[in-house]
């Protein structure tokens, strides 16, 4: 495939994924979208998260640490180079968007989802399992409150997972 091949082809799923978000949508699932996507906000969720495993965890309080710091930088590789390198725009103006339950208003580029590459590399970093339904939750809601398309989505999953698989050794429980 060219490239505006494989452009074309991009498009045409994240429009099918735009189509299909829109015939769930519903006040309900919004009382509950819009404030896991605003949870997640800064690794907020995932902070929380990690710090209540670690201290659960025989109370690792350096666990907890190595895994905020494993976050930031997590953060800072997507927020930084990596969404600049790309520079996508949104997929919708932020006046077809609505900023209701605490949702705020992205400075970033669209590609990758930042909040999918969190959550990811959040779930690779606590030990997967269920992390990863509740990633998928998160990434998914990125999709549903109009802030990113699939696609950003789908590449900021993978490179969560890339970055979470190698700060994993990092944030280790040690002895």
């Amino acid at each position: 495939m060219t490239g505006p091949e494989v452009r074309d082809t991009i498009a045409r799923f994240d429009a099918a994924a735009e189509r299909f978000v829109a015939q769930v949508r519903s006040p309900a699932l919004d009382r509950l979208v819009y404030p896991l996507s605003s949870a997640a906000d800064h690794s907020i969720l995932w902070h929380v998260c990690g710090v209540t495993r670690a201290l659960a965890h025989d109370g690792d309080v350096r666990g907890a640490v190595r895994f905020s710091a494993a976050m930031g930088i997590e953060s800072a590789l997507t927020n930084g180079p990596v969404k600049m390198l790309f520079g996508r725009l949104r997929p919708h103006s932020y006046d077809d968007v609505e900023f209701h339950y605490g949702l705020r208003r992205p400075v970033t580029s669209s590609f990758p989802s930042g909040h999918a590459t969190a959550a990811f590399c959040a779930a690779q970093l606590l030990g997967g399992g269920g992390w990863y339904g509740l990633a998928a939750l998160v990434a998914a809601s990125r999709v549903y409150v109009r802030l990113h398309h699939a696609s950003d989505v789908i590449a900021g999953a993978a490179l969560g997972l890339a970055i979470g698989a190698g700060l994993r050794p990092f944030v280790a429980h040690r002895q």
